[in-house]
């Protein structure tokens, strides 16, 4: 009878265990008042994203997004390049998927796939236009394209 006991009290334990572990808690990004001033510009920003030493260049057409790479972004330099050519590759490759599943995704949003080869050093402007344009975009339309949440 002891045995069985301390096989339910250890069964017990395992289902108490899988049940907190499987709570969610998704982490909310705070809004500041002049980013949210820059989500609501109605004037379209046209941005060509280039790097002078390649040959590469993304045009981005998106109301807002030059205010707020200018006033709330990070700084040049604040991210190295791998770091950004990474975070790039699963931001692309996501939002690429959600292009595909016009069902599923709102097809205004994910209208075009994005080329982006990561054996291809596109420089580093390319690169920080590139992981700003996509920390703005997820954290405008409230998206997620990735395992961790877009922060400035």
């Amino acid at each position: 009878m002891r045995k069985l006991y301390i096989l339910l009290g250890t069964i017990s334990f395992f289902t108490l265990c899988i049940i907190s572990s499987c709570k969610t808690t998704k982490e909310t990004v705070s809004i500041s008042e002049e980013e949210k001033s820059a989500f609501q510009q109605k004037e379209g920003d046209t941005i060509t994203i280039a790097d002078d030493s390649t040959e590469y260049e993304i045009i981005i057409i998106e109301p807002g997004f030059n205010f707020w790479l200018q006033s709330i972004a990070r700084p040049r330099n604040f991210y190295s390049q791998s770091y950004m050519e990474n975070r790039n590759q699963i931001f692309v490759t996501n939002y690429n998927q959600r292009v595909t599943q016009p069902m599923r995704f709102d097809p205004n949003l994910y209208e075009l796939q994005i080329n982006y080869d990561p054996h291809i050093d596109y420089g580093y402007e390319v690169n920080y236009k590139l992981y700003n344009y996509f920390i703005y975009f997820q954290r405008k339309y409230n998206q997620r394209l990735g395992p961790f949440v877009p922060r400035i």
